[in-house]
This record gives structure tokens, sequence and C-alpha cells, in this order.
């Protein structure tokens, strides 16, 4: 039988009972506990999560930002032989309530959410809500809320210990997807689909003992919640929390991560604060030039990354330049892939790497590419399935392959390229399909432009929706629209006629969470570009047609 998240959590404070395990970087909510430490708040907790609502899988709600207690939360929900439901603190309320009432949550824990104003309004009188040290939750609001604090459980319970045991295919959480597409599924988790994906990267990246890691990137989501907290089970790591984005270089320094994990916006936020330090490209080749060694050491220590054993992008597809830039600057940031389905499916590693490449499978797992172009694969520690949902279950895990969605090609040498994403594909009024992403990436490889989004259901040209870059901000329109003119043309002659690029539509607001054209995982939601821009861009699809020109239109 194997190890359950129980297991290796017990054995860590066994081992290693006074090593830090977890470390706030917040001033509102710092500390620090070792691993016996947590171990004593985890046992009364889940012993009072067993008494509320018994071991047998009851759904418990998980809302707060990434901070030591989230860790602490979780694994009491998952001592005591029940599923934790993460949830997204920048979603809005009806994806909570959804979320919540699909599920069936019967205790919610809430932490620090910049939601929670809004989702307290979604919260049914008969969920017990139990609040997280240094939170108040009833300080903004016009009416209270009844909750117990988790200190005053803490103190009730000293001593318990939950009595469930637990064996490695039980469920363990529904995680939800972000939902770039519509309302976000339900992917059921056991211990095995939790730890299975660690060991096989653990097995590839071979790290120091008791390695480093900061967690910043939401919790809720399966990516950081295993890279960094699975993960720091596997290897006894300590886990620094970013108190928030806005002090992310702070808690980098402080922290100093033998492992980093960012998704392809995070590193292109640290290569414009690099550019800014030095104020363009061009001084900042000009002083590598001067002394490329030294300058390197100062760059990667400014960031916190000097004691990084493993820098690694995932979770959506990085522009091929944008690794090649970090690779100029001594930094290799390598590619892999995985999904919420299926986690650690293929990498790319310090010996056998290329850039625009997902890498190659990891050991122990198949992938083929189906006759439609579509990415499968054949793994242990995969998803049980889909909360409740019997069809899409049925469609996405077939006869032991799981279909990823993402449409791939796999070359001579094994590496796998994702081509992009099935459900992204769309025809234009010709008739014929176009993948965006290629055409996205290509545009990327521009510094005028800082985030794109392609869009053409339907239409007699393809249009380009782009936010600009902090460089383009300080040049004149003309000169905008001239090189932006180029770089369509030069894009175009490389793509079959029906997918060619007609205009670009520019957005002067940048796409982020808060404006919710970003999931909380940094991902672009197609359906909300459409429904801003889909009139204007359709518009200028068909004068573009009409005209034979390459238009430009600000917003």
């Amino acid at each position: 039988m194997g190890a359950t998240i129980v297991d290796l959590f017990r054995k860590n404070v066994e081992e290693s009972p006074d090593r830090v395990w977890l470390r706030n970087c917040s001033s509102v909510t710092e500390g620090c506990w070792s691993w016996r430490q947590a171990s004593e708040e985890i046992n009364s907790v889940s012993a009072w999560v067993e008494r509320q609502v018994g071991s047998e899988g009851a759904a418990i709600g998980l809302l707060a930002s990434n901070c030591a207690h989230w860790a602490m939360a979780d694994l009491a929900i998952i001592s005591s032989g029940n599923v934790t439901v993460p949830l997204f603190t920048s979603s809005p309320k009806e994806t909570v309530e959804y979320v919540i009432e699909f599920s069936g949550v019967k205790v919610l824990f809430v932490g620090r959410a910049d939601n929670w104003a809004d989702v307290s309004q979604v919260i049914d009188e008969s969920v017990i809500v139990v609040t997280l040290p240094g939170v108040d939750i009833t300080a903004d609001l016009d009416a209270s809320i009844a909750h117990i604090k988790w200190e005053e459980i803490v103190r009730a319970m000293s001593g318990a210990r939950p009595k469930h045991s637990g064996e490695a295919s039980d469920v363990v959480s529904i995680v939800f997807t972000s939902g770039t597409t519509g309302l976000p599924k339900g992917v059921v988790q056991s211990h095995e689909s939790m730890i299975l994906p660690m060991l096989r990267h653990s097995e590839v990246y071979a790290s120091r003992p008791n390695p480093r890691f900061l967690s910043y990137l939401p919790l809720a989501h399966i990516a950081e919640r295993q890279l960094v907290l699975v993960q720091s089970l596997v290897q006894c790591a300590e886990i620094s929390f970013n108190e928030s984005l806005i002090h992310l270089k702070r808690d980098m320094s402080t922290c100093r991560p033998n492992f980093f994990f960012g998704a392809p916006r995070v590193w292109e936020q640290l290569r414009e604060g690099i550019l800014a330090l030095f104020g363009s490209q061009e001084l900042l080749n000009l002083a590598l030039e001067r002394d490329g060694e030294g300058l390197k050491t100062v760059i990667k220590a400014s960031l916190g990354l000097q004691d990084a054993d493993l820098l690694a992008v995932g979770s959506a597809p990085a522009p091929r330049e944008l690794i090649q830039w970090f690779d100029v600057l001594g930094m290799q940031v390598l590619e892999g892939y995985g999904q919420t389905e299926a986690m650690s499916i293929a990498a790319n590693t310090a010996n056998e790497s290329r850039a625009g490449s997902i890498g190659k499978p990891y050991p122990g797992v198949e992938l083929l590419v189906s006759d439609s172009g579509e990415l499968l694969c054949k793994a242990e520690g995969v998803a049980v399935g889909y909360y409740k949902s019997f069809e899409d279950t049925a469609k996405t895990f077939v006869n032991g392959w799981v279909h990823t969605g993402d449409t791939a090609r796999i070359d001579e040498d094994g590496f796998v390229y994702l081509v992009g994403r099935v459900k992204d594909y769309f025809k234009t009024i010709q008739g014929k399909f176009v993948s965006p992403y290629p055409i996205e990436s290509a545009f990327q490889g521009s510094d005028l432009v800082d985030q794109v989004c392609l869009l053409g259901r339907g239409y007699s040209k393809t249009i380009i929706v782009c936010v600009l870059s902090e460089k383009s901000k300080g040049m004149s329109r003309d000169i905008i629209e001239s090189e932006l003119r180029s770089v369509i043309e030069k894009i175009n002659l490389d793509l079959e006629r029906h997918a060619r690029v007609g205009a670009a539509l520019i957005d002067g607001e940048k796409w982020t969470i808060n404006n919710t054209v970003l999931t909380p995982t940094l991902k672009i939601r197609r359906e909300k570009i459409e429904e801003l821009y889909g009139d204007r861009a359709e518009k200028l699809s068909r004068e573009s047609a009409e005209r034979k020109a390459t238009l430009i239109e600000w917003c």
C-alpha cells in the first residue's frame, strides 16, 4: 500500500520535529512553525473537524491567501478523512457560490481573502465558518457572521488526535479548474494523485537536503499546491509564504528559494523589472558586454535567486524568446507540463532542454499524439475524475489514457511541442480551423506588445487584440502603428491565407485578475476577450478584407 499525505507529514514530524516547516513573511501574521508545532495545531483542528462532520469525505472549503495556516488547514482536513475544496481569493462571488453549493461544503475555513466581502453574502447559514489566525471577517461587513476562531479550536482540543486512518486511494481534495472556458470543473484528487507526480518530479530534479521553497502563486491551484506544499512533505522542505505580490521581490530576497516556479506572466514581470533597472535592452546589453559574469551574479542575487537549484516555468505555454532572454543572463528556466488532471507529465532538464518545447516525458509517463492531434498521456497518479460529472470523466479518462485537451507534436528526438488547445481552435468564415497559440506566440516575440489574444471565429480575417509593452508607451502612435504593421506583415508571410491577421486592436488597460480578463493562475479568459472586443474585432475584420489593408485601431 502506498503512502498517504498524512504518512509523509508524520514521518517528517518524527524525524525532524524541531526543523522549521512553515514561515510567514507577513508582518500581520508573522511567525514560523516547526514540524512538531504545526502537528499540534493540525491534530487539534483535525479532531474537531472529525467531531463536527465525521470522517466520511465531507467537503470542507478553504478560502484564504497563502499562509502557514492554509497548509495546516489543508492537512487538518485531510487527516480527518475529509476533502479539501480550495477556493480562489480572486474569484467572483457567483463562482464561489457555485463551487460551495455544487460540492456541498459543510465547513469553511476563511483567511485573508480579497473577495470575502462579496463571498460573505452567499454563505449559507448551515455552513460552519472557521477563521484562521489574524483575520477579522466582520471588520468590513455591515452584519456579523457566526464563526469560530482557529485559536479557540486549538485550545479546546489541545492534545486530541483524529481517529481516522486513510489509504492511498482515498479522495483528499476537489480542485476546481480556473474556468477559462465557462464554469469550473471539480477535479477529484486522491493521496496518490497528489504524491506520485511529486515523486516523479523529485526523481528528475535532484534536490539538496531540506530545500527552501517560496509560496506565492495561489495554493488553490494544483501546480502551487503540489510543487510547493506536497513537495515539502516529500523532501522535508521549508516553505516561506509571500505576503502579497507587491512584496514578492522582498520575500524572494529573504527566502532565497532553492526552487522557484512561475507562470510565463511572472517571468515576464521579472524581465520588466530587470529592464527597468537598466532603462532599456540596449543598455543592459552594453552592461553585459563590459562585465557579463559579474552582472549575471548581481542580477540573480537582486531577484533572490542566487541559491536556486531549479528555475521552472509552466501553467501556460512560455514564449521561446522569454526563455532565451533569461538564458543570456545565466538563468536556465526550464519549461514543464502538467494539468489539474495529470501533473508532472513532461519537462525539460538541465541536460536535455529545448526552448519552445515542454521537454520529454517524465519516467513512467507515456505520451502520444492522437490522429486528431491531441496529446494523450498515461501515468500513475492521475486524477480520479470529475466530481458529479460521469460524462466529462468518460470523455477525458479513456482506457487508461488522459485526453489533455492540448494539441501537440513530438519531434524525432522525443521533445514535445504544444500547438494549442483543442477548445481554442476556431473556424474563420472560410470554414478552416485556426490554432491561436502559434500566432500569439509569434506576436509575443515582439517587444512592442505585452499581452495578446487572437480572435477570428467566423471572421473574414483574424484579429490580434493586444496590450502594449512598457517600451511602446514611450513611442508615438505613428511609430507604434508602423512597427506593428510590419510585425503583422512579417508573421502573415508564414501563415496560410485563412489564418492571416488583418488588424490589431490595441487595449490601453493591462489585463489583470482584478478586471477579470486573467484567471487566478494568470491565463487569459478568451471568452472575456470576445465579450469585450468581439464586436469591434469583427467589424475590423470586414474592413480589412474589403480594403485589403492591415488596420490598427486603438481602444
